[in-house]
């Protein structure tokens, strides 16, 4: 018997997000209760210049409590396609956008306790094309070496999860055949 949804309620409506209290009924038929945040689906974006520079931005996330670097990234607008939200995002975020952009995959970012899915794409052939960023967005614009991210990656450099699993998921597409484009140690 699989997992089944008796019913929900909401519990809390934010700016952000919602919290819905999830009723559901177990395999072996006992019933129980989730707190589910419900919040809009994402986009992350890994641009790359005709240089071989990646783009990133650093600003402060309350739940960190300090600044991350971070992938360009953000929340589809009601009725988005995830392509054209990338696109947006870019522009707002980098001052970039992209002649050629291709999905790499995507995830759900804590499927233990909310729903939101982001969407993965590498952006290349940049060409300026700024829009305002959101007005609560006070960011940085970093860039480092496509041939340093890897190495700066298992150094640590990045401590968000949405910015390394994109670097995972293009790692495929940054590689030649059968060898790294990147040299890193793994160690």
């Amino acid at each position: 018997m699989p997992f089944k949804q008796l019913s929900d309620e909401k519990k809390y409506t934010g700016k952000v997000f919602d919290v819905v209290n999830v009723h559901l009924q177990l395999p072996d038929g006992r019933e129980t209760f989730y707190d589910l945040v419900k919040h809009g689906d994402s986009v992350s974006i890994l641009p790359i210049d005709d240089q071989g520079k990646v783009y990133f931005v650093r600003q402060h996330r309350v739940g960190a409590g300090m600044a991350l670097l971070e992938l360009p990234a953000g929340v589809l607008n009601p009725g988005e396609e995830p392509i054209t939200c990338a696109h947006r995002e870019m522009r707002e975020e980098i001052g970039f956008d992209a002649k050629i952009i291709q999905k790499l995959g995507g995830f759900y970012l804590a499927p233990g306790y909310a729903d939101e899915y982001m969407t993965v794409f590498l952006a290349t052939s940049l060409f300026e094309s700024p829009l305002s960023p959101d007005a609560d967005e006070f960011l940085e614009i970093v860039t480092m070496s496509l041939s340093d991210i890897y190495s700066n990656a298992l150094a640590d450099m990045f401590q968000d999860g949405k910015t390394l699993a994109a670097l995972l998921l293009a790692q495929t597409f940054l590689t030649g055949p059968g060898e790294l484009l990147i040299n890193f140690d793994l160690r």
